[in-house]
């Protein structure tokens, strides 16, 4: 019986990695414009790219994901994905359904991957309120949020979310939380992750194009 470390290994190393870029077909387009985007968003729907994937589960296997950003940031951000999936990171959710679906039908556990989402800012918890009068990163498409139940975003030590507080101890390792090569991947295209922000305010589940 083969180990299943040794089989992890294997699965790695025959599963290729694939990706490719598209204009936003009619049907995401549509659920993108019901969920996510409107009028006077900073990017116009034209400017958006489908960027479908390969990434490892929590299971180790391999799945397609999909993602809408910037149409600038799509080629780079294959390129990053190439790299998680090469180190075997795993996330837990990434489809367009996931992202812009039915309430209803999202993933229970909200652990979702994805990006694009014309919002404000979001407030650190050390202040409260539900914006910032400022445009998030994502409305640009030029931020990528990876598991945010392992990767939580904290301030003075709270989180929105329960299910993040065993994850505020970044000194333990476990499955999903982001890891220096994760951070190396898209150091690689110059983005910057919100772990490393200064002060109390970490986020730790964000990358960006700014940095911000």
């Amino acid at each position: 019986m083969t180990h299943p470390f040794l089989a992890l290994l294997l699965a790695l190393a025959v599963s290729p990695f694939h990706s490719s870029i598209q204009p936003l077909p009619a049907a995401v387009r549509a659920e993108v414009k019901q969920t996510a985007w409107h009028s006077g968003c900073p990017v116009p729907l034209s400017g958006l790219r489908l960027l479908t994937v390969s990434y490892r589960g929590f299971d180790g296997r391999a799945y397609t994901g999909q993602l809408v950003v910037r149409r600038s940031a799509a080629a780079p951000l294959a390129l990053v994905f190439r790299q998680l999936y090469r180190i075997g990171f795993p996330i837990r959710h990434m489809s367009i359904a996931d992202a812009y679906g039915p309430k209803q039908a999202r993933p229970a556990d909200g652990d979702v991957s994805a990006s694009f989402e014309c919002r404000q800012a979001v407030p650190s918890p050390c202040v409260g309120g539900r914006g910032t009068g400022t445009w998030s990163e994502h409305a640009y498409g030029e931020a990528v949020d990876l598991n945010p139940v392992e990767n939580p975003y904290v301030g003075c030590g709270q989180s929105r979310d329960r299910a993040s507080r065993p994850y505020f101890d970044r000194s333990r390792h476990r499955p999903g939380m982001v890891t220096p090569g994760v951070i190396r991947a898209f150091g690689s295209i110059g983005w910057g992750w919100g772990g490393s922000w200064s002060g109390s305010t970490k986020d730790y589940m964000h990358f960006s194009a700014s940095g911000h």
